[in-house]
């Protein structure tokens, strides 16, 4: 994209659209003209500024690439999203100059896009100045600002007070690949519209049909849905959040995925008492350390964990395997089934680690790409379903996911492998997982994973500023406020136990709010009808747009008087727009944080030394994208073996949204293919290390 030839597009478009507006007397919509003849010229402002800042970047960015065959970083995906951002712009002035004298031009709808867009152009243009603070502040070559903790704390700063919402209505995923913008749109209006449920007193399924009726009103009106969504995200707390990622977990959606997803011969969940395990020393399988069962915080305890294999394979079926299940009632053996054929153990195994920010979902929303790996890998999956935070925060988790990994080697015959190879994989949080289990069994001297895959993982739990973390403020699925809550709550920051809602059945209060939705709806449908047969008719509101327009930026615009009022410096004459619903972001600030296990990327190389092959996807328009970038970096400089691809235009945890997409789908693909290699990677001197190992299992049976 050559952002030279984007700059001047939108130069004519907005010389075109101010001189039809202003040089033709006899057009219609006076005061819509007006103000769209305002918003033209802000743009061009906003253009003309942002013009020399763009040349800067792309003239340096290059420089905290990964490598030249990998482009990406954060100021890359900056100067992406602005430009995606101006390309938006000039397709609609465009439209406008072209379609102003038509008879089905609505004058009002386009004004408002058109503000919309402006609006997230001026607070797109205070990020680009942030990376420059950044960019000037930082080493050369690094993207993170870990020494520099008063740019770090005037980030989450801005962050609180700057203004989001329009990133959440009209110009909501803008950034994103075009198939994705409809996911989105259903994503934001789903939360929002469970946020003005949650807390009421009412079944699940009354909750449910209350979000479904409450959602029409965000349908109609976007700059209500902005709004809302930033009061969401900013402010309402842990428990809605875990409550909100734990749907994914319901039954009608997890019964769509497996209905739509490959079917799988076995599908067993397994639970783990707490003995203590016995493994034979990487060095010297003649000796054997000892692995304690996981004790933190609430003691010893079991360890959960699912069983995915697309074909029965020996062991799967076995009494012993059985003796762990957890399903109830318990599951048929297969084998009984004639027409299903055993196969032998695979040399695989594939261990498995879900995302979720440390305080959410399990292996079953994970399913329908679990399910897919096993059939195109043809291997058996073992996904681990980890205690979550904030109830059992660092180290709970990382200790049942290596306790897990331990059983599971010495175990491998009754998952239907024979662990020749053994991979771990896992997506954000459970990426962060996959390295610290590694970085577990490389102290403890025992046998790491022959190589990791993790897709987009967070490998530095803080609040620390970064160009892609500047992502933070716009992403619709990955906001700070939340990133913040996830770290603390992972950090023991805030663990607190949460109440479960309360539950009532009670019909006469779901009628009630259902008479209200309802009353919502056909006023907001009233109006939403009349915007068509009235162009003159504000839509979507009580209020007239260009009314809720000046009082919003009355309300955001703050002077740019140099800090005095507390925020970075902008360039004079410009401030970015502020918000009335100020977020209170509590900075990641406890030690736990820097801990090596918690913050791989910040791990001493004693630590990491050792490490298997890591295979990093990540995504160019992921806040943790930068993350994988240094990460990488690290483990290169180390001489650590690493790869890093990064994929075009998707958000983070595009692993769930596979088959939404043909772009997602891509995605998935290169994930498969990353494995793939790992476990077909030539096995040098393993037979020799097997059999020392089925020596050590012969006598310790009881390992």
């Amino acid at each position: 994209m050559d952002s030279q030839a984007v700059f001047d597009a939108l130069e004519t478009v907005c010389r075109n659209n101010i001189s039809l507006l202003c040089g033709a007397s006899d057009l219609p919509y006076g005061a819509v003209a007006e103000r769209l003849v305002t918003c033209m010229r802000e743009i061009q402002e906003h253009g003309r500024a942002l013009e020399p800042v763009v040349a800067s970047f792309t003239a340096v960015y290059h420089h905290y690439d990964f490598d030249e065959e990998t482009p990406g970083n954060g100021y890359r995906t900056l100067v992406k999203v602005l430009l995606s951002c101006l390309l938006h712009i000039i397709h609609k002035g465009r439209y406008i100059t072209g379609n102003y004298n038509g008879a089905f031009f609505r004058a009002d709808h386009n004004t408002c896009e058109m503000e919309a867009y402006c609006s997230a152009l001026c607070q797109l243009r205070a990020l680009l100045h942030l990376a420059q603070r950044l960019l000037n502040d930082n080493e050369y070559g690094q993207l993170y600002a870990q020494h520099d903790v008063e740019l770090s704390r005037r980030f989450v700063q801005e962050y609180s007070s700057m203004h989001k919402a329009c990133f959440y209505g009209r110009c909501l995923g803008f950034q994103f690949s075009p198939t994705l913008r409809p996911f989105l749109q259903t994503v934001v209006i789903s939360m929002v519209s469970y946020g003005e449920t949650y807390g009421k007193q009412q079944s699940g399924l009354g909750m449910a049909a209350l979000s479904l009726l409450t959602s029409g009103k965000y349908v109609i009106d976007p700059e209500l849905r902005g709004a809302e969504f930033e009061r969401i995200t900013q402010n309402l707390d842990m428990q809605f959040w875990k409550s909100f990622w734990n749907l994914t977990e319901s039954g009608f959606i997890t019964g769509f995925n497996r209905i739509s997803s490959n079917p799988v011969q076995v599908n067993l969940t397994l639970t783990l008492p707490p003995v203590p395990l016995r493994l034979p020393l990487a060095s010297d399988p003649r000796l054997s350390a000892t692995v304690s069962p996981p004790i933190a915080h609430s003691g010893p305890g079991p360890v959960h964990m699912r069983l995915i294999s697309c074909e029965l394979r020996q062991g799967q079926d076995s009494e012993e395997l059985q003796a762990f299940s957890r399903t109830d009632p318990p599951p048929i053996s297969v084998s009984h089934l004639p027409w299903v054929q055993k196969q032998p153990r695979s040399p695989w195994l594939l261990i498995h680690f879900h995302g979720g920010g440390f305080v959410a979902q399990t292996s079953k929303s994970h399913e329908n790409y679990l399910r897919s790996w096993s059939k195109e890998l043809n291997v058996p999956v073992l996904s681990v379903d980890y205690s979550l935070s904030p109830e059992a925060p660092f180290p709970r988790a990382l200790e049942e996911c290596f306790y897990a990994y331990c059983w599971a080697l010495n175990n491998c015959h009754l998952l239907g492998s024979t662990a020749e190879r053994v991979c771990l994989a896992g997506d954000s949080a459970g990426g962060n997982l996959c390295i610290t289990v590694s970085m577990k069994a490389i102290a403890s001297g025992i046998r790491v994973p022959d190589g990791i895959m993790a897709a987009y993982p967070a490998t530095l739990l803080t609040t620390d500023a970064s160009p892609s973390r500047l992502l933070t403020l716009i992403d619709p699925l990955l906001p700070l406020g939340v990133l913040a809550k996830c770290i603390n709550a992972y950090a023991g920051v805030d663990s607190r136990t949460l109440q479960p809602a309360v539950e009532s059945s009670s019909l006469s209060s779901l009628s009630r709010d259902t008479a209200m939705l309802l009353s919502d709806l056909t006023y907001g449908a009233s109006n939403w009808i009349q915007s068509f047969l009235d162009p003159m008719r504000p839509s979507g509101g009580a209020r007239p747009q260009s009314q809720r327009q000046n009082e919003a930026r009355r309300a955001f615009t703050l002077s740019a008087a140099p800090n005095s009022d507390g925020h970075l410096d902008y360039p004079e004459g410009f401030a970015p727009l502020r918000s009335e619903c100020l977020a209170f972001v509590h900075q990641t600030s406890c030690p736990i944080i820097r801990n090596p296990f918690v913050s791989p990327l910040l791990a001493p190389n004693n630590l990491l030394r050792g490490l298997p092959p890591v295979h990093i996807v990540a995504s160019a328009l992921d806040a943790l994208l930068d993350d994988s970038v240094m990460f990488a970096k690290k483990l290169r400089a180390m001489g650590q073996p690493v790869s890093l691809t990064v994929v075009e235009d998707l958000p983070h945890g595009f692993l769930s949204l596979y088959q939404l997409a043909k772009d997602t789908e891509v995605a998935a693909e290169i994930c498969v293919a990353q494995l793939r290699e790992i476990f077909e990677k030539p096995t040098h001197g393993l037979r020799k290390r097997q059999k020392l190992e089925e020596t050590f299992q012969s006598t310790n049976p009881s390992g």
